[in-house]
């Protein structure tokens, strides 16, 4: 039975195996051109919608014959279908959300740890540590403050929040490249370096979102400092070419200063060829040798380098025969105190008379100790 609105759209009723007359036909035309003004369209266009409303409708119909659901839980059902399907990437311009949420994330402290992707050095995290931060009160302030990051309230809306990344190309899937895949060398295997300590990882096409996988960042933030830097080696790359147009005093300026640094450094060198012949000369006339500077050449800091003003070569050499007497005493007391015997008698000489020191006989019967070491956890 046609309902009375159905009756008001189509003036023309046919019976089942009724075929329409040519004046029937003109009236239907008619209907639809009126129609079609109303929904603002065109009339092909108004058909292809009509079509694709009656699909609707018979899906419909067929899910609910098979299972028995109701309308309501069938488009749950294709909504939720078309979620897990996979969303293909597509090149362009990364939406502003994945720019702030990348943004929040090179913020934070994921633990990253450098690999190497297509022979660049990148960035590599856990999928683990972005959706802790995700989820830590940090997003939440940072939240209130930047409207653009997406609001996350359970589980799903987590993971969409994180696949904003790869969606727009700012952090994609890696996996760790074995270069024995295969029965023999993966192709081109023997072409890459391999870095010592650093995963050679490749993209993966899936780009899933599980704890334990990888991601490596392939956005590399605003980047003023760089483009700071580079303005500042180009503009002193170009005074230097327009040197020949600088003012006269800026010329003279500068050429007393390459002169002044050209002094210093001819001092220095002719002050490390006198202090290698005095010490030659003062080696055979007042042995052992004096060094004038002695830290000149040393692992120090620059004002330590010229102090003290000079120094006696002998005194390492009494820091090394003392160390090895101190080791060898050290030794043999050690070596007696596990063998039960009495340690031997050492001498000690000062300004004074020298004095014998030996051990006390009360230690001969001791068994030696083994202190326990715990490792931390």
């Amino acid at each position: 039975m046609a309902t009375p609105q159905d009756q008001a759209q189509n003036p023309v009723q046919l019976q089942p195996g009724q075929q329409p007359t040519p004046e029937q036909i003109a009236a239907m035309r008619q209907q639809l051109q009126i129609d079609a003004r109303k929904h603002g369209m065109s009339v092909p266009q108004f058909v292809e919608k009509l079509k694709a409303q009656a699909l609707a409708q018979q899906q419909q119909q067929q899910q609910q014959a098979q299972g028995g659901q109701p309308p309501a839980q069938g488009q749950q059902q294709q909504q939720q279908q078309q979620q897990q399907q996979q969303q293909p990437i597509q090149p362009g311009p990364p939406k502003p959300e994945a720019l702030a949420v990348a943004k929040f994330l090179k913020s934070q402290d994921l633990k990253v740890r450098t690999c190497i992707l297509n022979g660049q050095r990148k960035d590599m995290f856990k999928v683990k540590r972005a959706l802790r931060a995700l989820q830590s009160p940090a997003y939440t302030k940072a939240q209130r403050k930047n409207p653009l990051l997406p609001e996350i309230t359970d589980r799903a809306s987590l993971e969409n929040a994180f696949k904003l990344l790869p969606l727009s190309l700012l952090a994609l899937r890696v996996s760790k490249v074995d270069p024995h895949e295969g029965h023999n060398h993966a192709p081109g295997a023997h072409k890459t370096k391999r870095v010592k300590g650093l995963w050679t990882v490749k993209i993966e096409q899936q780009q899933e979102c599980r704890e334990e996988l990888h991601f490596v960042w392939l956005y590399e933030g605003t980047q003023i400092k760089q483009k700071l830097y580079a303005a500042g080696v180009l503009a002193v790359v170009f005074a230097l070419v327009m040197f020949p147009l600088w003012p006269i005093k800026l010329r003279l300026g500068v050429w007393y200063l390459s002169m002044g640094m050209l002094v210093l450094v001819g001092l220095f060198f002719v002050m490390a060829i006198f202090r290698l012949i005095l010490f030659a000369i003062t080696m055979f006339v007042v042995p052992p040798g004096l060094w004038l500077y002695p830290n000149l050449f040393e692992d120090v800091g620059f004002f330590d380098s010229f102090r003290p003003v000079w120094g006696w070569q002998e005194e390492q050499k009494k820091k090394k025969k003392s160390r090895r007497t101190s080791g060898s005493a050290s030794m043999a007391a050690t070596m007696a105190a596990a063998t039960g015997q009495p340690a031997p008698a050492t001498a000690t000489t000062s300004g004074s008379a020298p004095q014998i020191v030996t051990s006390t006989p009360n230690q001969r019967h001791q068994a030696p100790r083994v202190e326990e070491v715990f490792d931390e956890d």
